[in-house]
């Protein structure tokens, strides 16, 4: 086989340069590297939700940069992704395609018939590991099945992911003399128009370069007091980490071995743990996600394919809307629609309001969330909305019902997060803004000039939500 016949990189969540596994390996062989981005909105078990086309858009165009400055360049290409890499691969010549893995059931069949089609052509077909520490199927049970439970997962999984080595940029990459034609990024309007509403993502900074600032800066001022600092959504407490990960701007690897490197010298052992444990949890739901390729639509707990999910439209608008007059969750909702993020602890406050206080399908949320987040992660985010429901693996006990005021008192004990984000209720002092149906008066739900609508009254009371849920959860057999 000639040697000048390229091998064509084909990247999906993998936008990096360093520690990126299928672009080492197409390097190694000593031919031209085609770099190949796919849009592909069928072939997947989901198109990317609005705030994730916003990211993309953005990440791409750092990826490109980046290559372009190594004198080569990203080609992108819109379409069915057997279609368009059976006729790539016929354009340019190529000897192979080298990707890094997807672990989704529909993303695993479906490269696995791509793989077969391009083999049977006499291509080289290789596929890697970018995204996680440890393969899904490498982590097995005392009795050879998939974990069903963190724990004991994570301590079975934690001896192995501390060998992970990532390895650094290639300082050089062999490009064809002429790179193939490319559609242009703007043509995929990945960017939203007619209105605008990305505004308050601005502070955002995609991109490969974006993600090594962003750890820099979290192991330097936010690591050493992360495990107290965490939980509470008025300080920068989190890494902010997720939407590079998700989009695999920076891997897992890469983000073990600088913490790793962040204790040796010096930072406290617990807070670093906490937060490699993090890492954990999200290694946990790929390892469900592959197992269980059904958790993406379906309960991981079959009991609850018959739970009573109610029915409430103008409760699901409230909450979609940050109006429910529970201040924390109104919170969460509006930052979430503001800047495509939201605080963690608020992430399970504000579900935990949906599916319990509400008693509306889990599915609602993680839809909602999947379409509105920047680091919308499809493992991810169906845990943590079956964990929060009940339904999950792993998951919190039924009678878990977070009671929305009390998590703001402990969480958010000056208010600061609520006054950030709900401003109408700035009046009231810290003992006060959690409940504001007790303190402020009918006279002062006026309008604002943040609001068009005063701050509205609770839209459930939580002792009759509660009691309403486990009576609902009491009549499965769990």
């Amino acid at each position: 086989m000639p040697a000048s016949r390229p091998i064509v990189v084909w990247f999906r969540r993998d936008l990096r340069l360093a520690d990126n596994p299928a672009l080492l390996a197409a390097q190694a062989t000593g031919r031209p590297v085609i770099p190949l981005f796919i849009l592909d909105e069928t072939g997947t078990v989901r198109p990317l939700g609005a705030a994730a086309r916003w990211w993309l858009d953005k990440s791409l165009a750092q990826l490109g940069a980046s290559l372009q400055s190594l004198g080569g360049g990203l080609t992108l290409r819109r379409g069915p992704s057997g279609g368009i890499l059976e006729d790539f691969v016929e354009e340019t010549g190529a000897a192979g395609v080298y990707w890094n893995r997807l672990y989704d059931g529909r993303s695993v069949a479906r490269d696995g018939l791509i793989k077969a089609s391009l083999v049977d052509r006499g291509l080289e077909c290789r596929s890697f590991n970018a995204g996680l520490l440890n393969e899904p199927w490498e982590i097995a049970s005392a009795a050879g099945g998939p974990y069903r439970v963190f724990t004991p997962y994570w301590r079975a999984a934690r001896p192995m992911a501390a060998l992970a080595s990532p390895e650094p940029a290639p300082k050089r990459v062999s490009f064809p003399a002429a790179m193939p034609r490319t559609d242009a990024l703007s043509a995929w309007r990945l960017h939203p128009r007619r209105p605008d509403w990305s505004g308050g993502f601005s502070p955002w900074r995609p991109g490969e370069r974006g993600a090594q600032r962003r750890l820099d800066d979290f192991l330097e001022r936010r690591l050493p007091r992360y495990a107290s600092d965490r939980n509470s959504p008025g300080l920068e407490g989190t890494s902010t980490l997720s939407p590079h990960l998700a989009f695999g701007e920076i891997g897992p690897r890469q983000i073990w071995a600088a913490t790793q490197a962040a204790a040796a010298s010096g930072a406290p052992s617990g807070d670093a743990e906490s937060f490699l444990r993090e890492l954990g949890w999200r290694e946990f739901n790929y390892h469900i996600l592959f197992h269980h390729p059904e958790v993406i639509s379906k309960s991981f707990k079959p009991a609850f394919d018959e739970f009573p999910w109610r029915v409430d439209a103008p409760g699901f608008r409230a909450w979609r809307r940050g109006r429910t007059g529970y201040p924390l969750v109104d919170a969460g909702m509006r930052q979430l629609w503001a800047t495509g993020w939201m605080h963690n602890r608020v992430r399970m406050v504000t579900a935990s309001f949906l599916t319990k206080h509400l008693g509306m399908d889990w599915r609602l949320g993680e839809a909602w969330f999947w379409d509105t987040l920047v680091d919308a992660d499809l493992a991810n985010n169906v845990a943590g909305w079956q964990w929060v429901a009940g339904c999950g693996a792993d998951a919190a006990p039924y009678f878990r019902i977070f009671n929305p005021t009390l998590q703001a008192e402990k969480f958010d004990l000056g208010g600061d997060y609520v006054r950030r984000w709900v401003p109408e209720l700035s009046v009231l002092s810290d003992a006060e803004i959690h409940q504001p149906w007790r303190f402020l008066e009918t006279s002062l739900l006026a309008k604002t000039d943040d609001l068009e609508q005063p701050y509205p009254r609770r839209i459930v009371d939580h002792a009759m939500a509660r009691a309403r849920a486990l009576d609902a959860y009491r009549s499965l057999t769990l």
